[in-house]
């Protein structure tokens, strides 16, 4: 297959021109030259750029992605770093379903105002790490 100019990779990446711009000025794909005004990549940026977009899905950023190639360009991923990054995310599941879960006991709450409901107050309490909260502790159950 031959190189795509940056119009093709923006189209089947689903990326602007501009960030693919960027991305080869932070060293994460390089472009192969150049037809007229147009840079040129090797149809294998697709590949790359899709594990770039699975690293930021992540919560990577592009300094932390860029280390995950190795200097041929091939991916060379840390696993320690992935197994980190996958107990990071399960720590911020459980965050955010006890923070659904106070969302749902405010909206469904019987009291007939948020300020009276006991429940509402804690989670209020907690939600301010300076005021002496831990945003941990919304669960509805503590």
């Amino acid at each position: 297959m031959s190189d795509l100019d940056i119009a093709e990779v923006s189209q089947r990446a689903g990326l602007p021109a501009s960030t693919l711009r960027y991305y080869e000025e932070k060293g994460l794909i390089a472009s192969t030259g150049r037809r007229g005004l147009r840079r040129q990549f090797a149809p294998g940026v697709l590949d790359r750029l899709a594990m770039i977009a699975l690293g930021r899905a992540a919560g990577f950023s592009l300094d932390e992605i860029a280390r995950m190639f190795a200097p041929d360009g091939r991916p060379d991923i840390d696993r320690r770093v992935l197994s980190e990054k996958a107990d990071e995310l399960d720590r911020k599941i459980a965050e955010l379903g006890v923070l659904r879960d106070s969302l749902r006991h405010a909206a469904a709450c019987p009291a007939p105002r948020h300020a009276e409901c006991p429940t509402f107050r804690r989670i209020l309490r907690a939600a301010l790490p300076g005021r002496g909260g831990d945003r941990r502790r919304w669960d509805l159950d503590a």
